[in-house]
């Protein structure tokens, strides 16, 4: 029988805060180096910002932003807005400029909390954010000029706390959470309350952590990843929070140490980053303490150095997954999944691979990854005020990620890259995702990117540009001769170009168009022109 299109078992943030409260009062929920809460103590500073914002005429649908960095607040102001039926706003605290300005001018906000140092930013830009009423400053008070009414944030923090009487659905909206605008101009992704605690569910789906257990990130809060992964994550199994301010190497197992972590969530180079680390003490000590490792990207060589060096047991590339459908793929219950997997279809969603012409992709085939939600809150509802941008991604009812994939007879998944970035030379497709895998093995690389140049005789040219770690002697040709051994011959790169910094998005991804549009520099090397020759046998000059 099939089943149900029903809200049964949907629940609201509010919801699942005050049931956890009421379960585990005195137990610690957060953790913020070493600055702890119990759910009684994170109840009563929710409850003072949430009559301090009605106090201020924040009324159910209004928009309160926030630009403020790894902190209690992050959770208590978070909080305190939804359970007054508002929405949050947490923005990238790199950003500043245009990238700030366009945030708060499209969410409407009427109210930022911001870290005193930061204020200068909202100062610089308000003239471009007519609907800024308010700003709220975290810390000593700054020097600006500004039109906007200034005041401390512990000024919102009510004396006298008045019962707040707002009814919140699992549809209504939590939080709008902001695209990178690799492409255009972010968009806020219309995250409900059903959204927020259906993505917390997924990660306990992974880390299979209990009472028992402290999840511990450095990931920003302002992302859906750290926000509901750890924050949420920790309310559904009485687990701690624990969240650092941010990455260090340095610190990374003093911190593990001093906290107790069970389960770590990372991302990116901070995955490569420890292992590759001198040897610390504390890493002596913390052997076997970490149970779960996950996060991407993970290849097979570095599990193995995680669990090898650090005694991790389950080292986990757990999902995939994009802001606007949570993850629609996962690993669960520490499956053995294949390398470069992460994991099977799950029952809240289904997910098909699609090809140009909208017919499904047999197994072992990439196309595009087309998902539709099995039930309802559990996607984002479209980008805020941009019904245009919704429908452009929704075709057929189906929400088209603009990623490639593709399942294995096993109905194993495994992502191939972005549709953009895909590239075809000499007959063949090449993923740019897994030439960067490859070539993340040589040890002298702290960041590259494969991506394509335009080429005079049609298709594309692959280059790859990338950082060095710091100390690296190695030259474009060594490079370049060490990958005939690691890379198919189709996916050799023409051209290798080594610099300091790749550009970036404000929220850390590297911009490949703009690569792709700076092609060819003085600064790269080409091995057509070095004269370095691949055949199938052998490589000559």
């Amino acid at each position: 029988m099939t089943a149900l299109w029903s809200n049964a078992g949907l629940t609201t943030v509010n919801a699942l805060f005050r049931d956890a409260r009421d379960k585990w009062p005195d137990c610690i929920y957060l953790d913020f180096s070493g600055r702890t809460f119990t759910y009684r103590e994170a109840e009563e500073q929710i409850a003072r910002l949430a009559t301090g914002l009605v106090g201020l005429g924040v009324a159910p649908g209004d928009r309160v932003a926030a630009l403020i960095e790894n902190c209690p607040d992050c959770v208590f102001i978070w909080f305190a807005v939804n359970r007054i039926g508002a929405i949050y706003v947490p923005i990238n605290t790199d950003y500043k400029g245009e990238f700030l300005r366009h945030q708060l001018n499209d969410s409407g906000a009427k109210i930022v909390v911001v870290e005193s140092e930061y204020a200068s930013r909202i100062s610089a830009i308000e003239a471009g954010v007519p609907s800024l009423e308010r700003l709220f400053y975290r810390g000593a008070p700054p020097t600006i000029d500004s039109r906007l009414i200034v005041d401390s944030l512990e000024s919102v923090r009510a004396d006298r706390i008045e019962p707040v009487e707002v009814e919140v659905k699992p549809s209504d909206l939590s939080m709008l959470i902001y695209t990178s605008g690799t492409t255009g101009p972010s968009k806020g992704c219309m995250m409900s309350h059903s959204y927020a605690v259906h993505l917390g569910w997924q990660n306990n789906c992974i880390s299979q952590a209990g009472e028992h257990d402290v999840i511990w990130t450095p990931c920003p809060l302002f992302h859906a990843n750290g926000a509901c992964g750890v924050v949420i994550s920790a309310m559904i199994n009485g687990s701690v929070g624990s969240v650092y301010p941010r990455f260090s190497v340095t610190n990374f197992w003093p911190e593990i140490e001093r906290s107790g972590a069970t389960v770590v969530t990372m991302l990116s180079t901070m995955l490569s980053l420890i292992p590759a680390a001198p040897e610390h003490e504390a890493a002596k000590r913390c052997y076997g303490q970490i149970r779960v490792l996950h996060g991407a990207p993970l290849p097979p060589a570095l599990k193995q150095q995680w669990r090898d060096k650090f005694g991790v047991k389950h080292v986990q590339q757990p999902a995939y997954g994009q802001t606007e459908a949570a993850m629609i793929v996962l690993v669960t219950a520490f499956e053995d999944v294949p390398d470069y997997s992460s994991g099977r279809r799950i029952d809240a969603f289904d997910v098909r691979i699609l090809d140009d012409d909208g017919e499904e992709c047999p197994p072992g085939t990439p196309g595009e990854i087309c998902v539709r939600p099995n039930r309802p809150g559990v996607m984002f509802q479209g980008y805020w005020n941009r019904p245009d941008a919704t429908a452009a991604v929704i075709q057929d009812l189906w929400l088209h990620t603009g990623d490639m994939g593709r399942f294995d007879e096993e109905g194993f998944f495994y992502f191939v890259d972005r549709k953009k970035d895909y590239l075809r030379r000499g007959g063949e497709n090449i993923s740019s995702f897994e030439v960067e895998a490859a070539f993340r093995q040589h040890g002298d690389i702290a960041e590259m990117a494969a991506h394509s140049v335009f080429s005079e005789l049609g298709e594309d040219d692959l280059k790859i540009t990338l950082v060095l770690r710091a100390g690296a002697h190695i030259t474009e040709e060594e490079l370049f001769r060490w990958s005939i051994d690691h890379v198919p011959r189709f996916a050799l790169p023409r051209y290798v170009e080594f610099r300091d910094a790749l550009p970036v998005t404000p929220s850390g991804r590297i911009q490949k168009y703009k690569l792709r549009e700076e092609g060819v520099t003085p600064a790269t090397w080409d091995r057509e022109k070095a004269g370095v020759v691949v055949s199938r046998e052998k490589v000559a000059n």
